[in-house]
């Protein structure tokens, strides 16, 4: 899907979309669970969709009715062979292998090749450590091994994806079990999100330092929930307030945990002048914070190295999309800079990376200085009616057909 977009102002009030984070989170609980769930307000963006299908292949029984999802949970560890389609959710894939890892039945996980070039070290790691398969290819990773509960020891600053995916499998071990995190702890907002959900399902998990995880032997109960809407797709909307539109993201719960909340009072911070600001807890938020710097003021971004391992190296991806606005940026390691300089009209298509957020940042630049953007599809990955929605702001935008490939 290639789209052009006018020079327009956002200007109305608009929805937050459903969390996809908290998504992931409440389906696999009910997913877990010994009973019938029922899950509100669930968009059916790609990465919820492959979820899903991970969860019926595990044995759940999943029908969806609009925005409602009804979930019929199955027990993981009396699984047989099975094939987890994950199309290119990081989450999912990452969620899921301790799941297969509760049968000792072989499992193969499938995805895109770039999800398969996304590191997976930690569990590599304990299946090589416990004498287990791990056998990784561009096609997929085939595992076999049955996981015990225990004492687990991993890093601080990996994806949380990893402590999660461990938090929902080993309350099923039959044996209670802590997870220590050495170093320092990236992305905790993510994890309190996971005992969040987990404490909603019945299972008894808490920190029990500031480092340590205590997790409980426990069953999922079912439940009947809501999916609280998301802060990190609402910037990409409030970004449109930044640009001189006048935008009223609504449905937001000011008591969320989800981390990237903190995007209001960055932007304000991008709005008066050239800040500092950590990517530490809110890494998906780094290509609106290059798109807004390079519009506004300038910014610096530190701990931005996971934007390397994101749908896209997004560091890199916006650098090259940023120069054809006229903006340099210099990313280095674990820090990026977004010099400010007047923005002009791309003289090329830009492409979005097959990445949703560097599609949305992208557009917000080009509410102001009009631009193509091929590969807008990727939007699909968390904010399927992304354009619906924009479109009922006032933004001008139009499908147009593809002159080549990039």
């Amino acid at each position: 899907m290639n789209v052009v977009i006018k020079s327009s102002k956002g200007i109305g009030a608009v929805q937050a979309p459903p969390s996809k984070s908290m998504a992931h989170r409440l389906l696999i609980g009910a997913g877990l669970a010994k009973g019938i769930s029922v899950i509100h307000n669930v968009a059916p963006s790609q990465d919820i969709l492959a979820t899903i299908d991970c969860l019926r292949s595990l044995g759940a029984v999943v029908t969806i009715d609009g925005d409602t999802v009804t979930v019929t949970g199955t027990d993981p560890k009396q699984r047989e062979n099975a094939t987890l389609p994950c199309r290119e959710s990081g989450s999912t894939l990452r969620f899921m292998i301790p799941l297969c890892l509760l049968s000792n039945a072989p499992c193969t996980l499938t995805g895109t090749p770039r999800l398969m070039e996304r590191p997976q070290t930690v569990y590599e790691t304990l299946c090589r450590e416990k004498g287990w398969l791990f056998q990784k290819s561009q096609a997929g990773i085939t595992l076999c091994g049955q996981l015990q509960g225990g004492d687990f020891s991993l890093a601080g600053n990996i994806s949380s994806q990893f402590i999660t995916g461990l938090l929902y499998a080993l309350p099923l071990t039959g044996q209670d079990s802590t997870i220590t995190l050495t170093g320092v702890v990236e992305s905790r907002s993510y994890i309190d999100l996971t005992l969040q959900a987990l404490r909603t399902f019945g299972i008894d998990v808490d920190w029990k330092n500031e480092h340590t995880l205590h997790i409980k032997a426990g069953s999922y109960q079912p439940q009947d929930l809501t999916v609280e809407n998301d802060y990190s797709n609402a910037a990409f909307l409030d970004a449109f307030t930044l640009l001189g539109g006048n935008v009223t993201v609504t449905g937001l719960d000011p008591q969320s945990l989800q981390g990237d909340k903190i995007y209001k009072k960055d932007f304000a911070s991008l709005r008066a002048g050239c800040p500092t600001l950590s990517l530490k807890d809110c890494p998906d938020l780094g290509p609106i914070y290059m798109a807004m710097g390079a519009a506004l003021n300038g910014c610096l971004l530190t701990d931005t190295a996971r934007l390397k391992i994101k749908e896209s190296d997004r560091g890199i991806a916006m650098a090259e999309e940023l120069a054809k606005f006229g903006v340099s940026v210099t990313v280095e390691d674990n820090c990026i800079t977004v010099n400010s300089s007047p923005l002009q009209r791309p003289a090329s298509p830009l492409y979005g990376h097959n990445d949703h957020r560097i599609v949305m940042s992208l557009v917000a630049l080009c509410t102001l200085t009009g631009g193509e953007i091929r590969g807008a599809e990727a939007v699909a990955k968390s904010f399927p009616d992304y354009f619906e929605r924009i479109k009922q702001l006032g933004i001008s935008w139009k499908e147009v057909e593809s002159h080549g490939s990039e």
